[in-house]
């Protein structure tokens, strides 16, 4: 995981969120946290904190702009399930668990915090955390178009006669669909020798900084092209430009990583040249040239003319893809529509779902938000959250279908292993210790447990299982 970008964990005075928190910034990591008050954060997290106050149940308290710079996020944000009786200033009865108490809901309702709320919070951070299937910045993809006005830029700024246009075909794409068209005729007359098709500057920069580069869908030609990014309005600077080479007559995906574009005007590499900033793309330029860079020639040049269809441009994330969303839900989120279960050998969330608003139906449409979103993510389900230390040894499971106990500083690791492990990428599981409820489990501090290493569980993992294939079937034991 990249130290430098920033981890946004969402509820992070909460019982999870703290933890992660405080791991967090133990190991290093550049944190912001979401939080509704500030007051209480500051004491709970310290004065300096990094963070965003909002509420995930009002959109409009969750500016995109505030959450800039953000690459990951840990979301520990849950209802508040709270004693009927009430509870102590430490919340002592809540953090025993809801099977020792009479529960009610507290606050916002089920409907607003883990669905309207889960809605409004992946559309705040989806722009900075990045979606798998990358971001479409020019082009026609399955249901999707993004149109740019490019214009031709050849060597007749310098007394050529080279000349190129770009075009949509609208049956010229791979399946019959539409393609743009970069074509033109080249020639070294006049000491010319390239021809170039440049967008006009976007009205507000590309902030592609959740990405590795961009992903080119074109049928080749046989030939060696440019792509130049510039990161500037201004019209006459510096490009960040790598070259690529096509196959005659085959359409390709051609990957340019952000890494590998070097800077160049005019054919020349400026070594001077500040850092490639993906926030802050303002145009694109696609270039068929004689010259590469620094002197050299390009070895597939010839005069005449080509043809250049390009379908699509867009991001790229670089594999093995880790999760960019953690969230932390709840066991039990599909057991209440499950056909032919027993309720009452079920936990309490479980039995009085509906006298609950219904948190767990919620709990479970939040999750398949996230699932439908496109972000990277992993979906934790812990059985009933404890007090206990971490420690103990781990069950992990898939289909929704165990019960027993968890500590939260056992989640909170769990989430933060996580967001480094390509294994736990868009997978859904329960997770809880070996310990039964009937045993408290302690830890001689000085002795302490190894630490876990999380891979070899999410290793286990399938992908496509969250429990909700039950509720078509008969329910497993429980």
């Amino acid at each position: 995981m990249d130290p430098s970008g920033v981890i946004l964990v969402a509820g992070a005075t909460g019982g999870v969120g703290r933890r992660v928190f405080d791991i967090l910034r133990s190991k290093g990591y550049t944190v912001k946290v979401l939080v509704r008050n500030e007051d209480k954060a500051r004491r709970m997290l310290g004065p300096d904190v990094d963070m965003i106050v909002g509420d995930i149940t009002k959109a409009s308290t969750l500016v995109r702009e505030y959450f800039k710079g953000v690459r990951k996020v840990i979301n520990a944000v849950s209802v508040i399930v709270g004693p009927k009786e009430g509870d102590t200033p430490d919340r002592a009865k809540y953090s025993q668990g809801i099977k020792f108490f009479e529960p009610e809901i507290k606050g916002a309702s089920p409907e607003m915090v883990e669905y309207i709320g889960m809605k409004n919070l992946i559309n705040a951070v989806k722009e900075s955390v990045g979606i798998h299937r990358g971001k479409l910045v020019f082009g026609f993809e399955e249901n999707l178009t993004r149109e740019l006005a490019w214009g031709a830029l050849d060597d007749v700024v310098m007394g050529g006669v080279s000349e190129s246009s770009f075009v949509i075909d609208p049956t010229g794409g791979e399946k019959g669909g539409p393609t743009g068209v970069f074509r033109g005729v080249v020639s070294t007359a006049n000491n010319g020798g390239f021809t170039s098709i440049r967008t006009k500057n976007f009205p507000v920069p590309e902030d592609l900084s959740a990405y590795d580069g961009l992903e080119l869908r074109l049928k080749g030609d046989g030939r060696r092209y440019k792509l130049i990014v510039r990161t500037s309005r201004d019209w006459d600077t510096v490009g960040y430009t790598l070259s690529f080479d096509t196959i005659e007559g085959q359409w390709q995906s051609i990957q340019l990583p952000f890494s590998s574009l070097r800077p160049v005007f005019r054919a020349r590499t400026v070594s001077d040249a500040p850092p490639f900033d993906a926030r802050q793309i303002a145009s694109l330029q696609l270039m068929f040239s004689k010259f590469e860079y620094d002197g050299k020639l390009n070895p597939t040049f010839k005069e005449g003319p080509f043809q250049l269809p390009v379908s699509s441009i867009k991001t790229f994330m670089k594999e093995p893809v880790t999760p960019r969303f953690v969230h932390v839900s709840s066991a039990g989120v599909t057991r209440p529509e499950r056909p032919g279960l027993d309720l009452s050998k079920q936990p309490p969330a479980v039995r009085l779902n509906k006298e609950l608003g219904f948190i767990l139906t919620f709990k479970l449409k939040g999750e398949d938000l996230i699932r439908e979103s496109g972000i990277p993510h992993t979906i934790v389900r812990p059985c009933a959250l404890t007090e206990e230390p971490a420690g103990a040894d781990l069950i992990f499971d898939q289909g929704d279908n165990i019960t027993g106990k968890i500590s939260r500083e056992e989640i909170a690791r769990i989430c933060i292993a996580a967001l480094e492990s390509p294994y736990a990428c868009d997978k859904t599981f329960e997770v809880k210790s070996v310990i039964p409820f009937s045993e408290p489990y302690t830890v001689d501090p000085a002795n302490p447990p190894p630490e876990k290493d999380y891979n070899q569980y999410f290793k286990s993992l399938k992908d496509g299982i969250t429990g909700k294939e039950s509720l078509e079937k008969s329910p497993a034991a429980v």
